[in-house]
């Protein structure tokens, strides 16, 4: 087990999850807080490093990509301190760090986890019922329909249209854009009966985003609604009802038991050859030797 407590939050590895909690502080981001605690499978990670400061170092996790609904709507534009996967770590802490980034390194060195894109996702979003009140409106989303109301600051077209409400059923996809510099966000909905171009503050199905304090809440609802969509990466089109299972040959069941066979051989002698460079203590190997060979 490995575990890092600090102001900003704690962090605990037990080589199957990464268990992220956010600190209560005053100074821990809202976004974070309402998110509430994590729980990352070791197969959703691509990597983790530890960046010391003088002031204050920073844990960072990465995640495969399409792995994380959150992810995927935010696109890397979170700022660090909203970033649920970032931990702020005191200097005299850095120790603990550097062997919690080892004990993740390992795992995932020992799994073979693959750091390319996921087909499917791997976390399951921000919990619903979620709302939001940000920017010239307010984004509901209760796990099956999304409910959008107006505030005092809507442009007089858009409020006049009313509070929008829609089936998830409706929606192709979602967009989270935060405001920079000069530039307003948005959070959009797009559905078939959206209008292509329409800037959000004439959009009934878009809130407008003014890059006040609540503004990243609403990647949040973007995310919620995400992780109920289809994947982006995931199959286009489902096989037909009626369409029977290929029977697998007995020749060809054969191979592939011959194939795995061979697999878990060759995962035996990298084992070895990580114990040989030091890579492996002695009790990891005979942990991860076990393993391997209960799938024989």
């Amino acid at each position: 087990m490995a575990e890092i407590l600090q102001t900003d939050g704690a962090w605990t590895f037990d080589g199957d999850t990464i268990r992220i909690v956010p600190g209560r502080e005053r100074g821990v981001h809202l976004l974070r807080q309402t998110l509430g605690e994590l729980a990352v499978p070791l197969e959703a990670v691509s990597g983790i490093a530890f960046e010391p400061g003088r002031r204050s170092g920073r844990l960072r996790l990465r995640l495969r990509p399409g792995a994380d609904p959150l992810g995927q709507a935010a696109q890397g534009r979170l700022p660090d301190a909203a970033d649920p996967y970032q931990l702020k770590v005191d200097p005299d802490r850095s120790g603990v760090a550097e062997y919690f980034v080892d004990a993740v390194r390992n795992a995932l060195l020992l799994e073979q986890v693959p750091d390319g894109p996921a087909d499917r996702y791997l976390l399951p979003g921000p919990p619903v019922p979620l709302s939001v009140s940000a920017g010239d409106g307010m984004a509901a989303f209760d796990g099956e329909r999304v409910r959008l109301e107006w505030n005092w600051t809507t442009e007089d077209s858009k409020s006049s249209a009313g509070a929008q409400s829609f089936p998830l059923s409706e929606i192709s996809t979602v967009e989270w854009l935060p405001s920079a510099g000069l530039e307003n966000g948005y959070l959009r909905f797009v559905t078939a009966r959206s209008a292509p171009g329409l800037p959000p503050k004439y959009d009934p199905r878009s809130v407008e985003l003014f890059g006040f304090k609540k503004d990243p809440l609403m990647a949040l609802v973007a995310a919620a609604v995400l992780a109920r969509l289809p994947h982006p990466s995931g199959p286009r089109e489902a096989a037909p009802a009626d369409a029977a299972p290929k029977a697998l040959s007995a020749p060809a069941a054969g191979a592939d038991r011959a194939e795995d066979h061979d697999a878990l051989l060759r995962r035996l002698r990298e084992l070895g050859e990580l114990r040989s460079a030091g890579i492996l203590t002695e009790e990891e190997f005979t942990a991860a030797k076990q393993a391997v060979l209960k799938r024989f």
